[in-house]
């Protein structure tokens, strides 16, 4: 029995877990179609058994969040790992629809945990360089997809199955089970493990600021990723490089988050990544061609910081919330888009609808309904460049009120 606690073992484990939970977002969307064949599902049904791992995402952060400071860390990834294993076999054994949807839930659930326990560990752990090691360890998310998406495409071009697929997953999840089991983490040290002070400070003005703006920096980087191959398949690129393209820059560019927030802070960085995102989706709003890989960089550059930094926001700037606080923002980000998603699929379909009105020629309905959504895209981190402004601004005072605080 280890009776050292290792902050670099429990670190790697994190960043492996997270790989998986990545993983699962690529592989499972890359192998619907096989779903659909092999049970013969509608693409509504699809659709519900995508949106369960959605909708497990969240409910395990809030739950995981207010459970935080009795369980610990290590329980909650205990807990994530047993659902991790236990949706993918369930998803390997599916006999239809309704197995489906329960393994995709356990899967989300399992995802969730991993945040939920993972980011306020991480916080503890490294609370001298919260917002930095965030980005680090978020890394493995666009890295884990970027893994996924590798090996999801060389099985199926070796006519390898979907079941094997999902059980490739099974690999990382028990390393970093390996890794966890019977090792000890260490004690909570350096934030607010009262939940009743965690939820009374959760009715922070700035706290529900921030909680909104979550919603929109999530809308900025997966409304239009998630929509990639409807938006931008059309223009000439293709849609999957695009995808590639982005996460591998996300990845590379979170590796090296440490001297950027040293240099920025968070607050300065948020507000650099509002403006080098509206101008990214701005840029992508009039590509074609080649043109789209080159703005997409530019996109990428944008939302690399938002996810890891808002929580590292949470975490320097509002630390009387804990755990509840970074699982609730970051639940904030995964839930807004159930709420998006819709509203970005209506707008498409008004803006094809609007093409087809004025005359455009077939071929050119698809770019000029992608162009168009884009566009009001746009506007989610045209927004948060005032609402960052606001914040860069008033940093010094918010910095004051927390060393006043601590």
């Amino acid at each position: 029995m280890v009776n050292t606690v290792n902050p670099s073992r429990i670190f790697n484990a994190s960043c492996i877990a997270l790989i998986v939970t990545a993983m699962t977002f690529a592989i499972r969307a890359g192998i619907l179609n096989d779903l659909s064949l092999s049970f013969n599902l509608t693409n509504q049904q699809l659709g519900w058994i995508n949106g369960m791992a959605f909708f497990g995402f969240p409910v395990a952060m809030m739950f995981g969040g207010l459970i935080y400071n009795y369980l610990g860390a290590k329980k909650l990834l205990y807990l994530a790992f047993i659902c991790h294993l236990l949706g993918l076999v369930l998803t390997m054994t599916a006999t239809g629809f309704w197995t489906l949807l329960l393994s995709s839930f356990f899967i989300g659930f399992a995802n969730g945990s991993v945040e939920a326990a993972c980011n306020p560990l991480i916080a503890d752990m490294y609370h001298t360089r919260k917002t930095a090691m965030l980005n680090k360890f978020h890394v493995w998310f666009p890295g884990g997809i970027v893994i996924g998406a590798l090996v999801s495409a060389a099985m199926t071009k070796m006519g390898l199955g979907w079941q094997l697929q999902i059980a490739v997953m099974i690999i990382p999840t028990i390393i970093y089970g390996f890794m966890i089991f019977g090792h000890p983490f260490p004690a909570t040290a350096n934030s607010e493990t009262s939940t009743a002070t965690n939820i009374r400070a959760l009715f922070s003005p700035l706290f529900i600021f921030m909680f909104f703006c979550m919603t929109l920096t999530a809308a900025s980087e997966f409304g239009t990723t998630q929509w990639a191959e409807l938006i931008f398949g059309a223009s000439g690129a293709h849609p999957m490089l695009f995808l590639a393209l982005v996460t591998g820059v996300m990845a590379l560019g979170r590796y090296f988050a440490g001297p950027i927030v040293e240099a920025f802070n968070a607050v300065g960085v948020l507000l650099m990544s509002a403006i080098i995102t509206t101008i990214g989706i701005f840029l992508l709003s009039t590509a074609s061609g080649a043109m789209v890989y080159i703005s997409a960089v530019v996109f990428a550059l944008g939302v690399t910081y938002f996810w890891p930094t808002m929580i590292g926001f949470i975490s320097e700037y509002q630390p009387k919330t804990g755990a509840l606080g970074m699982s609730l923002i970051g639940g904030a980000g995964m839930f807004s888009m159930s709420i998006w998603n819709p509203v970005i699929g209506g707008w498409l379909d008004e803006a094809k609808a609007e093409a087809i009105a004025s005359g455009v020629t077939a071929e050119a309905v698809e770019v000029a309904a992608g162009q168009a959504t884009l566009q009001n895209l746009a506007l989610f981190p045209a927004f948060l460049i005032l609402a960052f402004g606001l914040l860069f601004f008033m940093r010094h005072k918010l910095e004051r009120q927390v060393h006043a605080t601590e």
